[in-house]
C-alpha cells in the first residue's frame, strides 16, 4: 500500500492547469493540479472525472456553476462540457 501526501506533491511544481499523476488504481490515474484564473471549455470523450478540492474551485457546466470548497469532492461524467475558475 502506498500513501500519497497531496501537500508534498503540490509543493513539487509551480505549473498551473497541468495535472501531475500521483497514483494509479485499477488503470485509473489520480492527478493533482494547481489552478488559478479561468480555464477553457472542454470535455473528455472517454473519461469521467472526480475532483477532490483542497482549496476552492468553481466548475462551470452548461447548466450552471458548482462551487467547491476545501475538503469537498464532486465528479463530471464523460462528455460533460466544463470549465474551471478559482
Amino acid at each position: 500500500m502506498k500513501k500519497v501526501n497531496f501537500a508534498e506533491k503540490l509543493a513539487g511544481f509551480d505549473d498551473l492547469w497541468v495535472p501531475k499523476v500521483v497514483a494509479e488504481l485499477n488503470g485509473q490515474l489520480v492527478k493533482v493540479a494547481k489552478c488559478k484564473g479561468e480555464y477553457v471549455w472542454h470535455h473528455h470523450e472517454n473519461e469521467d472525472e472526480a475532483f477532490l478540492v483542497l482549496g476552492r474551485l468553481d466548475i462551470h457546466l452548461r447548466e450552471g456553476v458548482v462551487r467547491c470548497w476545501r475538503s469537498s469532492i464532486t465528479s463530471a461524467a464523460r462528455r460533460c462540457a466544463e470549465a474551471y475558475s478559482k
